[in-house]
């Protein structure tokens, strides 16, 4: 979801730590990349690789697992390490007190996209350039050229996580929606592909210890995917991803059957990218309507959108109840020039989509119902990292609309602030401790009880003060 800046940016909870000499010998490269595997793999989150030769050994590692079976040395690592290892992030750790492993009868908000690990670096221009990749975009890799950049990488910084997009924006809502807050946690759960390798396990782990139930399982014999996300000091992003296992994302009884359980149903826009997969998106926002359920779209990456402009115009036109997107995919949405204002973007669109978020960097927001556009200031904050300030801007919207907050314009503000907490760190994901404060301190403009589902459709019917 390129929802652009907003509000800074929160790290996933996470642990430091330096592998600073991985014993990669000829005679013992085996054991030594199963070790790697399970420190890397396991849960650190955070990870710095200092030489060459652990490098390489990394990059070893990544190809074995990127071939056309099971993920090689990796399969040597089982779940139970990886809990071992998870249970070393304090973050998750404060925030999983009190989870139930139970299933709800009815999930508050189910998604649907790719599940990809993250390895996420810091390079310069000059490394991008020898590679010659252009700085800003996103390109597809397979699993030997994801082992060569890996390689590249030679005293860079590397931090693991269980990826994407709508995995942030997931996270940010269940620690907004905590037991911490209220009495009734949020349910919140995510669908897609992971392979059954330990890629797979680990993002499956991590997921749940920020109290984000993976409910789909593993495809046998699959390899999980991976994006590599190269940021540069000017804070662009260059991301390649070796789809995997992601690419295949099916619609089956028990899809069905969750999203026939579900408040809200978020689809991923990259998921448009997928072969075939407008079928499935197609067939789960016909079950999420048949069983009351609103219908989310994130427009993710404005390229997507040229590609497949017809695809998302079927969903969004026929299914969406809400959609997130920045400005610039705002206006390839409606097939605007640059020059065309967010705010004429967000009226447009909102006469086809009941509630439409539009976020526009360090110029603030915007929030449309029924062709008015309500604007919405940007949160004060001191930018570090604008990776996931849309994804968490996206989680206040949700958090607003399923605590009942019928003002607009508060919610708006509310989505601004969690975004520039995290606009204001280092990472991707708003972290449990100020999602906490953040839920306090717009504890004022919640319903008062959870008792029963905000009716969003009636919300949007209301004849409502735009503040422009």
């Amino acid at each position: 979801m390129a929802l652009s800046l907003l509000s800074p940016v929160s790290i996933s909870a996470s642990l430091s730590f330096t592998l600073s000499a991985i014993t990669a010998t000829s005679n013992n490269a085996s054991s030594s990349r199963n070790r790697t595997a399970t420190s890397f793999f396991g849960g650190s989150l955070n990870l710095r690789i200092d030489s060459m030769a652990d490098k390489t050994d990394l990059c070893l590692v990544l190809c074995t697992n990127g071939g056309g079976g099971g993920g090689g040395e990796l399969d040597d690592m089982d779940e139970g390490e990886i809990e071992r290892i998870g249970n070393q992030d304090e973050d998750d750790d404060d925030f999983i007190i009190g989870h139930s492993n139970t299933s709800p009868e009815r999930w508050d908000v189910l998604g649907l996209g790719q599940a990809m690990v993250d390895f996420s670096g810091v390079v310069d221009d000059e490394f991008l350039e020898k590679l010659g990749l252009e700085k800003g975009t996103r390109k597809l890799i397979n699993h030997e050229e994801r082992g060569k950049l890996l390689q590249a990488m030679d005293g860079c910084s590397y931090k693991a996580a269980a990826g994407g997009s709508l995995s942030n924006t997931l996270v940010a809502l269940a620690r907004l929606g905590s037991h911490s807050i209220v009495d009734r946690p949020l349910n919140v759960a995510m669908a897609g592909s992971i392979g059954g390798d330990p890629l797979g396990s680990f993002y499956g782990t991590k997921l749940r210890r920020a109290n984000v139930n993976f409910l789909s399982a593993p495809i046998k014999d699959g390899t999980t995917g991976t994006v590599i996300v190269l940021t540069t000091p000017d804070a662009q992003r260059t991301m390649l991803a070796y789809q995997g296992t992601s690419s295949v994302v099916n619609y089956d009884s028990c899809l069905a059957s969750l999203i026939s359980k579900t408040n809200v149903f978020v689809v991923e826009g990259y998921l448009f990218e997928l072969p075939d997969t407008i079928r499935t998106i197609t067939k789960a926002c016909e079950e999420a309507h048949r069983n009351g359920a609103l219908v989310a779209v994130t427009a993710s990456d404005v390229s997507c959108i040229e590609r497949h402009y017809d695809d998302f115009w079927d969903i969004v036109g026929n299914y969406a109840d809400i959609v997130f997107a920045n400005s610039d995919e705002a206006r390839a949405f409606c097939h605007f020039s640059a020059e065309e204002s967010p705010i004429s973007a967000t009226r447009y669109m909102s006469h086809f989509v009941p509630f439409v978020s539009v976020t526009d960097g360090i110029n603030g927001s915007y929030i449309g119902v029924k062709g008015e556009a309500i604007y919405i200031p940007p949160s004060p904050c001191v930018p570090v990292d604008t990776c996931g300030a849309g994804d968490a801007y996206a989680s206040g919207i949700l958090y607003g609309i399923l605590r009942g907050v019928s003002d607009l314009k508060g919610m708006g503000d509310m989505a601004a602030t969690i975004a520039a907490t995290v606009v204001g760190q280092q990472g991707t994901r708003l972290r449990v401790q100020d999602a906490v404060d953040l839920a306090r301190s717009h504890a004022y403009r919640l319903k008062g009880s959870d008792d029963s589902f905000f009716d969003f459709r009636a919300f949007c019917n209301l004849t409502c003060n735009l503040c422009m």
